[in-house]
């Protein structure tokens, strides 16, 4: 075993910050939205439970990202967590927002587009957005969702795989 080198997370160690935080592996979402424009949506990895009374979830938006504006301002929205054959439907989210179809996607209960193969999906009102470092902690209530049994698709260390159990 190669023995852990420690230092600081400052700007000179940002590659190695990146590095360590990518030794956790987590699961793959979408989360969706609808625009005036029409629906869009974005792959994302900082998905996690926040509360069970009430239920509530939680993700994570950059304020680099291009679609910020959109998901910063969005009152409702999906979070669909994808499974271990969904790797190019969360590619082409990662690139760009448009990618919905009549064979991959319906509207939800709450009038968001959810993606029809996701193991599960949580369609969420906006309960709370705080600004932190780079990014802004969105924090949805969920008022419907569904689920089904399945393998993940998971992100770890840059670069997507399937639970080996």
């Amino acid at each position: 075993m190669i023995t852990p080198i420690p230092f600081r997370p400052d700007a000179a160690h940002r590659r190695h910050y990146r590095s360590a935080l990518g030794q956790f592996a987590t699961g793959v979402t979408v989360i969706t939205t609808t625009t005036d424009d029409g629906p869009t949506g974005m792959t994302v990895n900082s998905f996690t439970s926040v509360s069970l009374d009430p239920p509530l979830v939680l993700w994570c938006l950059a304020d680099n990202s291009l679609r910020y504006d959109v998901f910063s301002k969005a009152q409702s929205y999906a979070i669909n967590v994808l499974h271990s054959g969904q790797y190019e439907l969360a590619m082409l989210f990662a690139k760009d927002g448009g990618h919905f179809t009549e064979a991959n996607s319906s509207e939800g209960a709450l009038g968001v587009p959810v993606l029809r193969d996701a193991l599960a999906v949580f369609e969420c009102r906006l309960e709370q957005s705080v600004a932190v470092g780079d990014h802004s902690v969105i924090v949805g209530r969920v008022e419907q969702l569904s689920y089904r049994e399945g393998d993940p698709l998971i992100f770890h260390g840059g670069h997507f795989g399937t639970f080996a159990g």
